[in-house]
């Protein structure tokens, strides 16, 4: 690999080899003090099975957290010299704006039952700092849907085409719906690519809370092109938008300490990155080409479709000869976080099971030895929990050993006596190191803060930063033991064969703590911490001092993440400044114009609630707007069998009848999905007697002057009959 454009020297193997070795050294040379002070701590008092299973355990974990020290240790390093300099951004046409890109570029946002309104409008403050830009004449924007929920599906073809004409963007914002959602994200994306991808040399990928800059899109491209022997460059997303404490507290500490990590991981990857999924840019060709996902031998929870897509293909496409990068240091990126602790561990009880699937593609052949450190370091993230958890109780059993047997007591010299260090003075100083270890990333970030004083002010000044990092620290103390318990238990039912739905993520306000749900997840918690805390004080007062962190987070998990996960504090916190991050200071014109249109209120509501929950059917079926587009962006039937008629007209004559309720949610699908079902249904219930059709449809008939769009859209269509261009053109490239 050369880099000659990066730096006057070659970034050959042997540097890469220096940089990962280094990497390796300062693992072990952190790692190595804790061992041997917790090896001689056993051997003071005598070696048996329960204090050799102990070490392994902490070995391992003092191991990860070396690892992340190190990483925080190296960017600090570079960032004082002024960057890595053998980082993709280096390249010198990285900042050059002064032509334009006629490369064709496909703009995607995979989404799946997700709330439209956010979805709407993310992307069309994408689309508008694209265009403001004027570099990208020929990029063409996707939404690829895979929505099986009916509310959704009606909701996002309505305000598709309502965004589209105040956007005047026909023939650029495209909508398209999958008929079946194999293979979930992964599967959505591979579909786009077989179908449309010959036409676009690359492709930026987003998810559905993603905000990208057209500056950030553009630089992408530049990159792309005068790099071409990348495949994927992964930009470094900042999160934004966070509106509940848990939000804000994520967000200031990945804004605050992510920049040292970035730049110390960049250093031992290069050319061997990691894709995360998301915001980022794709070249097309060699993706559809060679990142296929095999489907995996035996049934779940190791077989079957690869859930986890991003490291896999991030490793088909290093083993195909493609690099991958990870742009450390670019702006204009962003996304969103889970607004609760609940959901934020619901959606790694979806990543685990997606990450330990990789255990057997960590000895696939031909994959590169980084991409397997990948997968390893991926599965460990979430095994750590577990491990973590039987640490908790190996040093349980071995202090009770020691409380029965009086060993601590009568300990040998070993060599901790030889230095001097009484048997506890040597337990204080392995805890003092670990928690040494824990803290210096954060110490690093604060001096890297301190050598760039003009960010000072983006965080609002020194003293709501040491406010922010304090509060910060103590509530994410308390919540790790409630993530231990939850990481434990998934990877207990996943191995058990219990197989993980996929569902969308609660964004925004709906993501707000329930205290009926957040007593129901975390009465358990409480429950253990409460039996952990009389074992530790019986076996020893002292044990359960040391253990006060762990049983404190556990008691007291309601509370924490009920308060947490609470809208009206975190928007109190933010007016006062605490975890305020530069993007809420200095926002980028992107953020500023999705919040502008986020709060605008949804004028109008559907007068019954019984209409509420089948909107999207009431809405394809009754309104002709909605109606028209619905049918343009089907496709149509060839000859179907009249069996399937016969059963498609027993729909129709149920739901008539009986109303949605008589009808399963796959059974309306199904009509939704038929041209000619809903081109009848629309024309025969407006036909009928109302004395002919269930009280449903008597009801929204008689309300339907007054019935607003769909909940989850702001947008009103416009009274005028559809444009033809509005409906041929977009609906030809979504069929």
């Amino acid at each position: 690999m050369t880099l000659s454009h990066l730096h006057p020297d070659v970034l050959d193997a042997r540097r890469i080899t220096q940089r990962r070795n280094l990497v390796i050294s300062l693992v072990l040379g952190l790692t190595a003090p804790a061992f041997l002070l917790m090896a001689d701590l056993h051997w003071r008092t005598g070696l048996d099975l329960w204090k050799i299973a102990h070490l392994a355990l902490f070995t391992v974990l003092f191991s990860l957290i070396a690892f992340g020290a190190t990483q925080a240790l190296v960017g600090f390093a570079l960032r004082r010299k002024g960057g890595d300099p053998f980082r993709i951004t280096a390249d010198p046409g990285f900042g050059d704006d002064t032509t334009v890109i006629n490369t064709r570029i496909a703009v995607v946002m995979p989404i799946c039952n997700e709330e439209v309104n956010r979805v709407m409008e993310g992307m069309r403050a994408i689309y508008e700092s694209v265009a403001a830009t004027g570099k990208l004449p020929e990029c063409d924007f996707f939404f690829l849907s895979d929505s099986g929920d009916s509310n959704h599906w009606v909701a996002e073809e309505a305000a598709w085409l309502a965004i589209t004409q105040q956007l005047a963007a026909h023939g650029r914002l495209f909508y398209r719906r999958r008929r079946a959602g194999i293979n979930k994200k992964a599967g959505n994306v591979a579909d786009f690519c077989r179908r449309w991808g010959r036409h676009y040399r690359y492709m930026v990928v987003l998810d559905a809370d993603s905000i990208m800059s057209g500056d950030a899109i553009v630089r992408l491209v530049r990159l792309m092109e005068s790099n071409r022997g990348v495949g994927i460059i992964q930009a470094v997303p900042l999160l934004a938008n966070g509106e509940t404490v848990f939000a804000r507290l994520q967000q200031f500490a990945s804004r605050l300490y992510g920049s040292v990590f970035a730049t110390g991981l960049n250093f031992w990857q290069l050319s061997e990155a990691n894709y995360w999924g998301h915001n980022a840019i794709i070249r097309v060709a060699p993706f559809t080409e060679h990142c296929s996902l095999p489907e995996l031998p035996g049934d779940g929870p190791f077989g079957g479709r690869i859930l986890s897509h991003d490291y896999v293909e991030a490793a088909l496409m290093r083993r195909a000869g493609w690099q991958v990068w990870l742009a450390t240091d670019l702006e204009g990126s962003y996304e969103e976080c889970p607004a609760n602790l609940i959901d934020f561990a619901k959606r790694d009880r979806r990543w685990l099971q997606g990450n330990l699937q990789h255990t057997r593609l960590i000895v696939a052949r031909g994959f590169h030895v980084i991409n397997r450190l990948h997968f390893t370091l991926g599965i460990l993230s979430y095994l750590a929990s577990p491990l973590w958890l039987v640490l908790i109780v190996l040093s349980a059993i071995i202090a009770r050993n020691l409380t029965l047997t009086g060993a601590a007591g009568h300990a040998a010299a070993g060599l901790g006596g030889r230095l001097g260090l009484g048997y506890s003075a040597q337990g204080l100083l392995l805890f003092a190191f670990t928690m040494a270890l824990l803290m210096l990333p954060k110490a690093i970030a604060l001096l890297d803060l301190r050598a760039r004083p003009n960010d000072v002010p983006g965080f609002g000044g020194w003293r709501r930063i040491a406010a922010g990092v304090v509060a910060e620290t103590v509530i994410f103390t308390l919540i790790a033991p409630v993530l231990m318990l939850f990481h434990t238990k998934f990877v207990v039912l996943t191995l058990a064969g219990r197989n993980v739905s996929w569902g969308s993520q609660r964004r925004g306000r709906a993501g707000a703590s329930a205290l009926e749900e957040t007593i129901a997840a975390h009465t358990s918690h409480t429950l253990i911490g409460l039996g952990a805390a009389i074992i530790a004080w019986r076996i020893s007062p002292v044990l359960a001092v040391w253990m006060s962190p762990i049983l404190a987070g556990l008691v007291l998990s309601i509370p924490v993440s009920y308060l947490t996960g609470s809208f009206e504090l975190g928007l109190k916190m933010r007016a006062r400044g605490l975890f305020q991050t530069p993007e809420e200071t200095s926002p980028q014109t992107a953020l500023v114009r999705l919040a502008e249109r986020m709060g605008v209120r949804r004028r109008g509501a559907l007068p019954q609630s019984v209409l509420q929950e089948h909107t999207g059917l009431l809405q394809a079926i009754l309104d002709p707007y909605v109606n028209a587009v619905h049918v343009a962006l089907l496709r149509a039937k060839e000859d179907p069998p009249p069996a399937l008629e016969e059963r498609l007209s027993d729909l129709r004559d149920r739901l008539m009848r009986d109303g949605p309720e008589a009808l399963t949610p796959r059974e309306r699908i199904a009509l939704l999905m038929d041209i000619d079902s809903v081109n009848t249904l629309h024309h025969d219930i407006w036909s009928s007697s109302p004395d002919a059709l269930a009280e449903w449809w008597q009801i929204a008939l008689r309300h339907y002057a007054v019935i607003a769009p769909p909940p989850q859209t702001a947008f009103t269509p416009p009274g005028s009959d559809l444009p033809p261009a509005a409906v041929n053109g977009p609906s030809q490239a979504a069929a």
